[in-house]
């Protein structure tokens, strides 16, 4: 593999940047990372050769101001932005800007990103490439009587999507015909206020559908490979908690299926670096497109310990213009994986979010125990930002091993501080319930 670039600026916070920077460092690549004014010491620090100050704590006037980002990477000599997830990851536009100020933008061309970015667009996409769709619109709705027509054809529940949408906002879900006229203006105010695009598409809703990802790395040359499924299903208001792979209790049969439409689909659109194909599946075990993440996932060390495969550093490798090492054939995971997301929230609040200054931060250890942060014992969580401080991730020979790690893992965590609340303990009680234990991955929670 060659290394290809010798300094990336990472264009991100938290635990992605240091996850970035390492991947950098082991490939002998210069690392430049960024700050705002409420990241007075990010821990990216302690692995970056320098740290750029681009603005104040409000994500818009830094970690989304594109041309800070960009200025920052000129002037410490980068060649490559690498843009981690959220903020500015799935920016078309940045993505261009990178592009027009002779920088490469480690992640899909400008128009993938713009292709797949608008869920309309997408989906024409993935229908012509034979990707299942659910029942729906394709095209966004013209106005409430069209959108109102669609869910009456296709029958209720339905729910109504915002087609610049994303994280799991501008979704409604419709449960009868009276509720869709209010529910249809709610979501377009929400879209337009969001993401500066009111329109929607409709869908059905599948209440009890298991929610199934695809992992894929595409090169520039045309070779693309999948990496396996993760099972996302268990989420809480559209947030994913917890992931694992093997997806449990589904046919390997369908698995292998959805993941060859995958790779089809995101070589119909010219795809090129690190991607997710996301599927609902339902009840009778057929699987339908929901969307593609165009970026590196928060659950992507799932991957990573069942194929022994550093994503980033593909990323970093297919940017440069890196074929993919391996084929098909060569991918080969082994046992499972369970990733737990832990979040400075109170449980007891309704999810609050819970920052503050950490007074105790003593992860669990052990083998085949992973945990991606940023934090430390007297780290200050601030409030403008995702609630995200730590990811747990364990490996087992089986389903039952990693369970049983995860729950031995969680039970090891202490974390304490002046108004820190986390979510480890509602985590260990999500993975001891039987419908979690028992494979079916029905916990009532949020789709």
């Amino acid at each position: 593999m060659t290394d290809g670039f010798s300094t990336v600026l990472v264009a991100n916070r938290g635990e992605i940047a240091v996850r970035v920077a390492r991947a950098c460092r082991e490939m002998g690549i210069r690392v430049i990372g960024v700050r705002s004014s409420a990241d007075p010491e990010p821990a990216v620090a302690r692995l970056a050769d320098r740290v750029v100050h681009i603005g104040p704590a409000a994500p818009k006037r830094s970690y989304l101001n594109g041309s800070a980002v960009i200025q920052a990477a000129l002037m410490t000599g980068a060649e490559a932005i690498h843009p981690g997830y959220g903020f500015l990851s799935e920016d078309a536009d940045f993505a261009a800007a990178c592009a027009e100020s002779g920088l490469v933008f480690i992640g899909p061309r400008p128009d993938v990103l713009h292709r797949l970015g608008d869920k309309a667009l997408a989906r024409t996409a993935m229908a012509a490439a034979g990707v299942p769709l659910l029942p729906g619109s394709i095209e966004p709705a013209r106005d409430l009587v069209d959108a109102k027509r669609i869910a009456d054809d296709i029958g209720y529940p339905a729910v109504i999507k915002a087609v610049a949408g994303g994280g799991g906002r501008g979704i409604t879900v419709v449960r009868t015909a009276a509720e869709f006229a209010e529910a249809f203006r709610a979501t377009t105010t929400e879209a337009q206020i969001l993401f500066g695009d009111g329109r929607v598409y409709v869908e059905r809703y599948l209440p009890d559908a298991r929610h199934v990802e695809v992992q894929v790395l595409c090169d520039r040359y045309g070779n693309a490979v999948h990496l396996g499924e993760r099972d996302c299903t268990t989420q809480r208001r559209h947030q994913k908690l917890i992931e694992e792979t093997p997806a449990p209790g589904l046919p390997r049969e369908l698995l292998d299926r959805m993941s060859e439409a995958a790779v089809r689909g995101v070589l119909a659109v010219g795809y090129e670096g690190a991607g997710t194909v996301e599927f609902l599946v339902d009840s009778a075990h057929e699987f339908h497109f929901l969307e593609v993440n165009c970026r590196i996932q928060v659950e992507h060390p799932v991957t990573e310990m069942v194929t022994g495969i550093d994503l980033v550093r593909q990323q970093l490798h297919i940017a440069a213009g890196g074929k993919l090492p391996f084929t098909q054939r060569d991918i080969r995971p082994r046992g499972a994986a369970i990733e737990c997301r832990i979040n400075a929230e109170d449980p007891d609040r309704d999810f609050a979010p819970a920052p503050g200054v950490l007074r105790e931060f003593s992860p669990p250890t052990g083998p085949f125990v992973r945990l991606d942060t940023h934090v430390y014992p007297g780290y200050r969580i601030p409030a403008a930002y995702d609630s995200l401080i730590a990811k747990l991730i364990v490996w087992g020979a089986d389903r039952e091993t990693a369970l049983k790690r995860a729950m031995f893992a969680l039970d090891e965590f202490r974390i304490s501080g002046d108004g820190v609340k986390t979510t480890v303990g509602y985590l260990a009680a999500v993975l001891a319930d039987p419908a979690f234990s028992a494979q079916t991955g029905d916990l009532g929670v949020s789709r």
